[in-house]
């Protein structure tokens, strides 16, 4: 198994149990706002640590950057909060499987936005297995009790929530992409790990002061949350340091591709974790993106 293969199952891994536990948050004191700030400030410490301590492990010396680079860095780093906030507020819409599927568009819309910035290209069949997504998509964004037209069930919160936290991701893993190429090194984890600890820090200041301004109070419940929001720490730097390092090795679409079996972990989540119930149709859904994800693998 190709390395970049193992990193995107790992990071979706680290994801799911990185947005269980905002999920937990987010049903608690913190808003939506203060969910997606706990999951960038408790994951700053860790991850710089992590970075200077690979620094002086490997005796590497430090990177030059670009102009290109800082772009990159800050658009990703932007979009990245955008999207979490997104993502977030959609747990209080739809259930949690049916949430993380919601997301999965980013797929489709990272291929896009990859094909306008970087000139990352499929083959046909592989854009038809993407489409194939599409369908899934249409299927669980329909309300329970909902009757209209078929057009009007992307006119729901939840749909909505969904498909933009999927185009804010897909910016910001082009964008993190763009910038881990921007760094002069050879070794990938360097440039996974040292642009990681330069978005995390620069998103935990931002949210931080944005917060202190538009949502007061809810930094000092982020700050007493923090025996649960720690362990979110964690596993968000874990799993975007697999990310990161993916992306330096594969271009974005295909590394988010492998990573929907984020959708499967995901279903388990709801299941065993949270006592949710899947319908039919919620399933069949889930079956025909996972399907979509397995076609772009395959025939890319």
């Amino acid at each position: 198994m190709e390395l970049w293969v193992t990193l995107s199952i790992a990071a979706a891994a680290f994801q799911t149990l990185r947005f269980m536990l905002q999920k937990h948050l987010s049903m608690g004191p913190l808003s939506a706002g203060g969910a997606t700030l706990a999951r960038f400030v408790y994951a700053a410490p860790f991850v710089i640590a992590l970075t200077f301590g690979y620094f002086l492990l490997s005796q590497a010396t430090w990177p030059g950057t670009t102009a290109a680079f800082w772009a990159y860095a800050l658009a990703g780093g932007l979009a990245q909060i955008l999207a979490t906030w997104c993502v977030v507020a959609l747990f209080t819409e739809r259930n949690f499987a049916v949430g993380i599927t919601f997301k999965k568009t980013e797929v489709v819309q990272t291929a896009l936005v990859g094909l306008l910035i970087l000139g990352d290209r499929f083959s046909a069949a592989g854009m038809a297995a993407i489409l194939l997504g599409l369908v899934g998509v249409l299927i669980l964004s329909e309300t329970p009790g909902f009757e209209g037209r078929w057009w009007r069930r992307f006119s729901n919160r939840a749909a909505a929530l969904g498909i933009i936290s999927g185009a804010f991701f897909a910016v910001s893993a082009v964008a993190y992409r763009g910038a881990t190429l921007e760094i002069a090194s050879d070794d990938p984890l360097l440039r996974a790990g040292l642009s990681l600890a330069i978005v995390t820090l620069i998103q935990a200041i931002g949210l931080s002061l944005w917060l202190i301004w538009r949502e007061p109070g809810q930094v000092g419940k982020v700050i007493a949350a923090r025996r649960t929001a720690v362990w979110m720490g964690l596993t968000g730097m874990a799993g975007s340091l697999c990310w990161f390092t993916a992306f330096t090795l594969e271009n974005a679409a295909m590394v988010f591709a492998v990573g929907q079996v984020e959708v499967i972990f995901s279903l388990l989540a709801a299941v065993y974790f949270f006592g949710e119930r899947i319908t039919m149709r919620e399933a069949g859904g889930i079956a025909l993106i996972t399907l979509s994800v397995i076609g772009v693998v395959a025939l890319r």
